[in-house]
């Protein structure tokens, strides 16, 4: 069930109804109902791996009270590695053993030993990643003594499966969502008029700026030999957009979904193409996956502690593991090792962390070093999203290549030039509407506040009506496949 689609817009206001005027007379009422509808949510993907869902739940909520109630330190280990090893052996299995298998079998070959592995046609079941670091993270927590177990099985289930985050995150804490649950809720009408403003903006970016931008980006990456520099450039710059209004898109639908029902989620974007330098754009680039490997993985590594060469280990652990994430092929570990590669020298120069403030807070215009700071910064990421979007290494490289050629400075031609004009007018007008309200939590959120309630308005149905006349056709959000 698409966040874009009829079906959802039909089942979202059934269970906020029923959530609000039926089973609000109790707390656990309202928590089955979550439950309940969570899993129709995901069981319209594929019923059948709602038994993993299930089966990962209860592994993780048995394993937290088992850690609790371990009398030694070493059968807490015991009971933690139980949990994180199942979790990462299933996450392994389905989405990275081909990747493995056909990884051996080439370097077999390429060291003149022939060899031939078996690959398994399964399906990756969709979330899994999502919320098999849900657990992980709750595990964790308890066995470093930040938390408690949660004893209320249905409970922790929501936690673990609200629909809003199941399949496409943000990545979830307990010490953040938990307590959120296990308190009555009462109906905010300021919140939900927040979530719904957010919800807007959010399909705006789906549907009119990525969907539009997936249709250039698709035609000149899966026809890469067919163009020059210059279309090839337009090609990496329409998924630059692509991947950030589908993603951040999506958790702005997740995050406002989950305001109706009276509960916030962690933030997943700050508006990260106005960074000025990688390390800003890590700090509000899906921020719940960064945090999560900073607290989980960075930070028990040594992070920025230590020598020198154990700060550049850390890093390059941290960004190869984080594009490893993203899924089994050589492109997303490459696509790590370029971002570690751009955050390195400010690491080193002890410069990774002068840019924690908003961009031209409370100015209307940027400084001139911050435009150039934004531009070289946009243009870094742009060309490491050619590795994340290429099929193969190869096609990255030679994409790459055919963009720095003497093609670059051609006059680019292709079918539906008209079209792809008008999609880069919407992306402009975008990212003004962005750089407007970048200091706030999304665009939207206080964006015309100080209008005539009449001019407010208008701007709102002006936004719906553009997505019903310009929304590209409807297509399967990108991280879904994470």
């Amino acid at each position: 069930m698409l966040f874009n689609s009829v079906s959802f817009g039909i089942f979202l206001p059934i269970v906020f109804f029923l959530y609000w005027f039926v089973f609000n007379k109790k707390l656990n009422h309202q928590n089955l109902l979550l439950l309940v509808a969570s899993y129709f949510f995901y069981g319209c993907w594929d019923y059948r791996f709602l038994f993993l869902l299930m089966f990962s739940t209860f592994l993780d909520y048995y394993s937290g009270i088992k850690i609790f109630e371990a009398k030694t330190t070493a059968l807490k280990k015991t009971w933690l590695w139980i949990s994180i090893g199942i979790n990462l052996g299933f996450l392994g299995l389905f989405k990275y053993y081909n990747f493995f298998m056909d990884s051996l079998a080439v370097g077999l070959t390429a060291a003149g030993v022939g060899s031939h592995f078996d690959t398994l046609k399964i399906i990756l079941p969709i979330g899994i990643s999502f919320y098999t670091f849900h657990g992980l993270s709750y595990v964790i927590d308890i066995y470093k003594d930040k938390i408690k177990p949660e004893r209320d099985f249905v409970e922790y289930s929501v936690f673990v499966s609200f629909f809003p985050l199941l399949v496409a995150g943000p990545i979830e804490r307990a010490t953040h969502l938990l307590p959120q649950i296990q308190k009555k809720r009462v109906f905010d009408y300021a919140m939900a008029v927040d979530g719904s403003k957010q919800i807007l903006w959010g399909l705006f970016k789906k549907i009119v700026i990525a969907d539009n931008c997936a249709q250039y980006a698709n035609m000149f990456f899966n026809n890469s030999e067919d163009y020059g520099g210059s279309s090839l450039y337009l090609g990496a710059l329409f998924f630059t957009f692509q991947i950030y209004c589908d993603f951040s898109g999506y958790s702005d639908v997740a995050l406002g979904t989950a305001r109706l029902f009276g509960m916030e989620l962690l933030r997943n974007f700050a508006f990260p193409y106005f960074s000025r330098d990688i390390a800003e754009f890590w700090r509000r680039w899906h921020i719940s996956l960064s945090t999560w490997f900073r607290d989980y993985l960075y930070i028990p590594l040594g992070g920025s502690k230590g020598s020198l060469g154990k700060k550049i280990r850390n890093t390059f652990i941290i960004f190869i593991v984080s594009g490893f994430w993203h899924g089994a092929n050589w492109t997303f570990i490459i696509w790590g090792a370029i971002n570690a590669l751009l955050f390195l020298p400010l690491l080193i120069s002890k410069n990774n962390r002068n840019n924690l403030e908003t961009v031209a807070q409370g100015k209307l215009f940027p400084t001139t070093k911050e435009v150039f700071q934004m531009v070289i910064t946009f243009h870094f990421t742009l060309l490491a999203w050619v590795f994340f979007r290429a099929e193969s290494v190869s096609h990255a490289f030679s994409y790459i290549s055919e963009i720095f050629s003497a093609s670059l400075f051609t006059i680019p031609h292709f079918e539906g030039q008209n079209k792809a004009l008008v999609t880069l007018s919407l992306v402009f007008g975008f990212m003004v509407v962005e750089w407007m309200g970048r200091e706030q939590q999304f665009a939207l959120q206080k964006f015309g506040n100080k209008w005539k309630s009449t001019f407010r308005y208008a701007f709102y149905y002006a936004l719906v009506a553009i997505i019903f006349l310009f929304g590209g056709s409807q297509q399967a959000f990108i991280y879904f496949q994470f």
